[in-house]
């Protein structure tokens, strides 16, 4: 397995390796040990897994508070997808900035979105399938977001992002400026 790191201290991106013959591939997709080495200690408690019908459609910029935060290992089952991860630490040098991998199911590739950091998704294809462990509970009153088009982030979504897929939700976040310091730089 690689992992790549990025500009930002805290998100990586997992690329297994393949092993291929005329069957098809093998691909160890997941290690801890080899994960928790470049993490720190991390216990993955939910699954979840969403489609995205449409090309573009646009799932956040999501996050939970303490006291109940949540890490995610987010991997594409089908389709593919620009995945995002911001960096919400007060303090940091990187805050307010983010990092994207385009994942696939051929690359196998994950991304891991640490506590501290806000996640969102582009679907580039139709029926995109999206799965994530997360090291926390879904808790609703501690699940918290900032808009998806905040200028102060200014991510660079793809071509075909449509913002008539947001959610009711995703709608009404707030912006970077107005979110209250939910994180700091203990929480990596």
């Amino acid at each position: 397995m690689e992992f790549k790191t990025f500009e930002i201290d805290g998100p990586l991106e997992i690329r297994p390796r393949k092993i291929e013959d005329e069957r098809g591939y093998f691909s160890e997709i997941f290690r801890l040990a080899d994960f928790a080495e470049r993490t720190g200690p991390v216990e993955f408690v939910q699954d979840n897994q969403s489609l995205s019908v449409k090309t573009g459609t646009i799932r956040g910029i999501h996050f939970q508070s303490h006291p109940k935060p949540q890490g995610k290992l987010v991997r594409c089952l089908a389709g593919s997808l620009l995945d995002v991860a911001v960096d919400l630490r007060t303090g940091s040098p990187t805050f307010g900035r983010w990092v994207s991998a385009k994942l696939t199911p051929e690359e196998n590739n994950q991304l891991w979105v640490p506590v501290g950091f806000g996640h969102a998704f582009c679907s580039l294809e139709p029926d995109t399938v999206i799965g994530y462990r997360c090291t926390g509970y879904y808790s609703p009153e501690n699940d918290k977001g900032v808009a998806w088009d905040d200028p102060d982030i200014a991510i660079a979504w793809p071509d075909v992002a449509d913002a008539g897929t947001l959610s009711a939700k995703d709608r009404q976040q707030p912006s970077l400026a107005d979110l209250p310091e939910y994180f700091t730089m203990e929480d990596q």
